[in-house]
């Protein structure tokens, strides 16, 4: 007798687990989604947060064609994508995604290893096909697709948006206003975020004992160096740990303070989390992207900025001031080198320095001759 494993993605073990009272169609198209799940997180062994994302995705698209799959045309998929980019304004990389999970679907209900071609032909008198194509899919060229509206802030910007931070902590002292610990906070967490090149994630799941020393920078004492545990991650893969090392004293500094005089104020205890909130729980990057937003209207900077902005700042500034693109591709946990050009936007002045000692190099030789 041979044994079926309760997690294989096969139509016959899928179907069995579903309830009869459905619809045919109906009871199909769970059957398909219930063994598209078993065979991720089975056999690929991906997290659920992953399959999940790409469940909604193929019931979004059943819900637009108003059709089962086994009824799906690749001009089906034009019609959505078409709808998604001119009426939903999606952006590309979502636009991308959407594509991926939906032709992964596809290629499971079409694979003669789980059945689903014969038990639609069966049931239905027709059979699933692939709908996504070259010719209908977008082309993943680059890692980075974001908003071509975002940029690196200038250094007149930060200066201008952490004096601003800092400002509202005296405000609030002065003033008597409760939230004096929170803007505090919040302060130091705009330094670390451009002080260590992060993303918003990444800054909000930071733990104390991340910082940890450098031999090679003894004088920034416990802070030479930042574990980032909760890196941007691949779809279905774990987040991706980097060190960065710590490059800014002045950040240093300020995260050095925070935790001597403010931090302890929140009574953290036994909690791990760098950033607690008032309740004891960790400052989540909503609320981080919230208040960037708050100072930001504030000072009337251009709304186009968001936390990431200072992120893109950290990369243009090290280039700017003279870091080898290599070492800041790793600080920044960049796969390719492409990702980080992308990221800088160096300065009109930058451009021209660089130029002036190019063309005072070449024409060095022929000075000389004269």
């Amino acid at each position: 007798m041979v044994e079926v494993d309760p997690e294989s993605g096969s139509a016959r073990v899928a179907l069995t687990s579903v309830v009869t009272r459905l619809h045919p169609e109906d009871a199909v198209f769970a059957a398909m989604l219930m063994g598209w799940t078993r065979q991720q997180r089975g056999g690929r062994r991906l997290q659920q947060a992953t399959i999940d994302d790409r469940i909604h995705t193929v019931r979004r698209f059943q819900k637009f064609a108003d059709e089962y799959p086994w009824n799906w045309t690749a001009g089906q998929v034009d019609e959505w994508m078409d709808h998604l980019v001119s009426e939903l304004g999606r952006a590309k990389s979502t636009i991308r995604n959407y594509q991926i999970a939906l032709r992964m679907f596809c290629d499971y209900i079409t694979s003669p290893y789980y059945q689903w071609p014969q038990e639609c032909e069966a049931r239905f008198g027709t059979h699933p096909i692939q709908v996504c194509h070259e010719w209908n899919t977008a082309t993943h060229l680059v890692e980075y697709e974001g908003a071509p509206a975002r940029r690196p802030m200038t250094r007149k910007e930060i200066q201008q948006f952490l004096d601003y931070a800092d400002a509202q902590v005296e405000e609030k002292i002065r003033l008597g206003r409760k939230g004096a610990l929170a803007a505090y906070r919040d302060a130091t967490v705009f330094k670390v975020i451009y002080g260590w090149g992060l993303r918003c994630n990444e800054a909000s799941k930071l733990d104390v004992v991340d910082f940890h020393r450098n031999k090679k920078a003894v004088e920034l004492g416990r802070f030479g160096a930042l574990q980032v545990r909760f890196g941007k991650s691949t779809k279905g893969s774990p987040p991706k740990r980097r060190t960065v090392l710590s490059v800014m004293p002045w950040a240093v500094e300020a995260v050095e303070d925070y935790l001597t005089n403010i931090r302890p104020l929140y009574r953290p205890g036994t909690k791990a989390a760098l950033w607690l909130t008032e309740r004891g729980g960790r400052l989540r990057p909503r609320e981080i992207e919230e208040r960037f937003a708050q100072y930001r209207d504030a000072l009337g900077l251009d709304p186009a900025l968001v936390p990431h902005c200072l992120r893109h700042s950290y990369v243009t500034h090290l280039i700017e001031d003279g870091a080898d693109e290599k070492f800041v591709q790793e600080q920044v946990g960049h796969e390719y080198a492409s990702t980080t050009a992308l990221y800088t936007g160096v300065t009109g002045d930058f451009m021209n320095t660089m130029m002036r000692k190019i063309l005072d190099r070449t024409l060095a030789p022929d000075q000389d001759e004269r």
